[in-house]
């Protein structure tokens, strides 16, 4: 659906009962959805990852320096137990390390294709993903939101959006209810109370 649909099913879903809500989107506009799927899945998990819980300007320059590290040789061939202690030199954390290379291990046994994934219903590839070491339900639903371009994902683990929601509507109302009166546009909802706030998504994936 077009971006000014959704947004007029935003405000028409609020206006009944969360009149703050209602006008934040007001004053926000139709947003644009942001898509980051100009490259295949496995490595933008592997970047999304190094990204988490750091600035914006942290993570280009870790991950600047771990292609760097590599050295011309494919990332994915490049992320292994053997160079574990060159991932680590790149300003990588222990954990983050440990994640990336079972990403890769995970690709090169099991496989994590960009086209099989996206055929997957949001629950499979929920699954798919967060079976992997180190990925977690808040990075799957970033993955679904901004790579497989899910419209009706709540985030309920982001804390931002989560208290966005509550501050705009109310704090004695789970959020994952409150979110449901907006379906099937949920992610946009996300997308809206981060923008009111104007901060990315925990550990932006950028």
């Amino acid at each position: 659906m077009p971006h000014r649909a959704v947004h007029t099913h935003l405000l028409d879903a609020a206006e009944p009962l969360f009149p703050d809500l209602h006008a934040a989107l007001t004053r926000l506009g139709p947003l644009e959805f942001p898509r980051r799927d100009d490259q295949g899945f496995p490595e933008y998990l592997c970047r999304a990852i190094a990204g988490q819980q750091i600035s914006v300007k942290a993570a280009r320059s870790i991950w600047s320096r771990v292609e760097e590290s590599a050295g011309g040789v494919p990332l994915l061939d490049h992320f292994h137990e053997g160079n574990t202690a060159c991932l680590r030199g790149c300003g990588l954390s222990g954990a983050k390390t440990k994640t990336i290379i079972t990403i890769a291990d995970t690709h090169r046994t099991v496989g994590l294709d960009t086209e099989e994934l996206r055929a997957l219903s949001v629950p499979e590839r929920t699954a798919r993903l967060t079976s992997i070491w180190g990925v977690g339900q808040w990075t799957a639903d970033m993955m679904n939101m901004f790579y497989f371009g899910e419209p009706d994902i709540w985030p309920d683990g982001d804390v931002a959006a989560r208290k966005t929601l509550e501050r705009l509507t109310s704090k004695r109302r789970k959020t994952v209810r409150t979110a449901q009166m907006f379906k099937p546009y949920r992610s946009w909802l996300a997308l809206y109370m981060w923008a009111h706030v104007d901060a990315p998504p925990d550990g932006d994936v950028v």
